[in-house]
This record gives C-alpha cells, structure tokens and sequence, in this order.
C-alpha cells in the first residue's frame, strides 16, 4: 500500500524566522543597516521556503479516471427535492415579485443590522468621540517678560485650567534667550519625560540654595510659582534619563527629546500655547533649530522609520 509522505524537514522556516529577529533587532540598533539586513535575509529564505512548499503543486498531476456505476434501488427512492412533493414549498403566486422565503432572509438580516446600528453606534461615539470633540486650547500667562531676566533659568509651575484645579498642574522650564531680530526669544521646555512621562527634574541648584527668592505672579490662570535654577541639564528620576540644556537626550531610556511649549506675546506678557514633540534640538538659545513634530505620547519616536509603528494620535492641545 502506497503511503503519502509530507515535505522533507528544510532549514528555510529557521532561515525565515532568524530575517524577522534580525530585521525587529535592527530597528533599534541600527535602522539603516542592520534591520534592511535582516529584511533581506527573511525575504530569501521566505522565498525559498515557499518554493519548497509548493512544490508538490507545481508537478503535473496524473488524469484519474472517476468511478461510473448506476444507482441502487435505495438510493434511487432517495427523498425528492424540496420543490417536488405534497410537502413541496409552494411556488410563487402570479405577480409575487420574491418568495416569502427569501422576504423573510432579508427582513431577518435588516432588523438585525438596525438592532446591532442602534446598540454599538452610541457606544462607539461616546468611547471615540471625546477625544477629537470639544477639545479647549489653553493659554497660559506666566506673567510680564520683565520677570524673566535674559538667560536665567526658572522653573515655572501653572494650572493650564484653573477650573479643573490642580488636575491641571503643569511644569515648564523657561529661559529668556534675548532677542531674535525683532521679536524675544524663548526656550520653554516641558518637564515631562520622553521616556514613560515621569516628572523631570533641573540638575542644578534652585532657590535659597541660590541666594534668590521664589517669584510668585498672579494672572488669569492664578498663582504661577517661578523657581530660579541654574541647571547643568535636566534628568528623570525614575528611569535614568538625561537630557542637555536644549531638552536633547543625552543618556538612558528615552527616545527622543524633551516636549516644548509654543509661545506668544501679548500685551507684554508671556503666554504659554500647546505643546509639540521635538526630535533633537541644534544649536542653542535664540540661535537654536528645533526640529519639531505633532505632540506624540512618552516612550513614542517622532521620525524614523520607527514613527510607523504607532497609532495615529487624536488632537492635543
């Protein structure tokens, strides 16, 4: 008796399966390398791997005669069709556009898709919704440029909302970079890691330790507490990250820079606009090119191939 035999063992799913670890591997080692590498690698033997397989398909197949016999009796006296008989379903009557069958199908499926419309579509709005509708911009005042001395560090705390209370707690570092042309310039950078978005902190000495008092303004977003330091750069205690005086990554776990606030000037105030995301910062002070992204999530890269792997953001302000 002939016994059906599968594929030979191969070496090309091993092959396969190597290119992918490689490829994952190199996205974060090395993007433009090592993970086209691995790419190429798991294409070749993907390749080779399905050739392998289908090989048995590609062989000319044999003609086979079928087996040809006449019917027993038992099989002869088989029941007959649905439409054949005194049970048989009645034909449609003259000017019956459907059979009531089929009527029946469609007003089935119908109040079915209705009953599963009206269930999901408010469940779906209220989760998904919210969080592109009704979206407030705010607007911060952190006070008259005259308390912001040219290049002097303070650390800035606020409340984006004051009617949310101090749910809306934020911290920035500001500096007065001096005037760019015309206009002033400012770094305003967020104290909020890149890595899983623990609080940063100044590496530097504040305050009395300064020999310089806290400075406490009173606008239209409340108290805003402003701290001098004089900080040698910025790092996050819970993980190890290090940053420069520009927000740029210099050490631990994070992906990219620190977060930046856009900025205004009006009336001779200074007033904090959204945040945006920052990938490296070159240069420093007023002369300093940021490049800047849409406001991502901690732990997200903002350019790169790597950017591709994260979902598409709802609008932040």
């Amino acid at each position: 008796m002939h016994e059906e035999h599968g594929p030979a063992p191969t070496l090309w799913p091993l092959g396969f399966a190597v290119g992918i670890a490689v490829a994952l591997v190199g996205l974060i080692i090395s993007p433009t390398v090592v993970a086209p590498l691995g790419a190429a690698i798991a294409i070749v033997f993907g390749f080779l791997w399905a050739r392998d397989a289908t090989a048995a398909m590609r062989h000319r197949t044999p003609a086979v005669q079928a087996e040809v016999r006449e019917l027993t009796p038992a099989e002869a006296a088989a029941a007959p069709p649905a439409n054949v008989g005194e049970a048989a379903m009645p034909k449609p009557q003259p000017g019956e556009r459907f059979a009531r069958s089929r009527f029946l199908e469609g007003a089935t499926l119908g109040l079915g898709g209705i009953i599963g419309g009206i269930v999901t579509v408010p469940v779906a709005g209220f989760a998904l919704l919210p969080a592109f509708l009704g979206q407030k911009r705010h607007e911060v005042d952190l006070g008259p440029l005259d308390a912001f001395p040219v290049g002097k560090w303070f650390i800035a705390t606020f409340m984006t909302d004051p009617a949310e209370g101090t749910v809306s707690r934020r911290t920035a570092f500001v500096r007065n970079n001096g005037p760019l042309g015309t206009v002033p310039s400012f770094t305003i950078i967020s104290n909020r890691c890149a890595h899983l978005g623990c609080p940063v902190q100044a590496n530097g000495p504040t305050g009395a330790i300064l020999g310089e008092k806290n400075v406490v303004e009173h606008t239209g977003n409340g108290e805003i507490l402003m701290r001098p330091v004089v900080p040698a750069g910025f790092g996050c205690p819970c993980h190890g990250g290090q940053y420069d005086t520009e927000g740029n990554r210099t050490a631990g776990p994070p992906v990219r820079a620190l977060d930046r606030y856009s900025f205004d000037i009006k009336n001779g105030h200074l007033i904090l606009l959204s945040t945006y995301s920052v990938s490296h910062v070159d240069g420093t002070g007023a002369q300093a090119k940021i490049h800047k992204y849409k406001l991502a999530g901690p732990g997200e890269h903002v350019d790169g191939p790597e950017q591709w792997f994260y979902p598409l953001q709802p609008p932040h302000h």
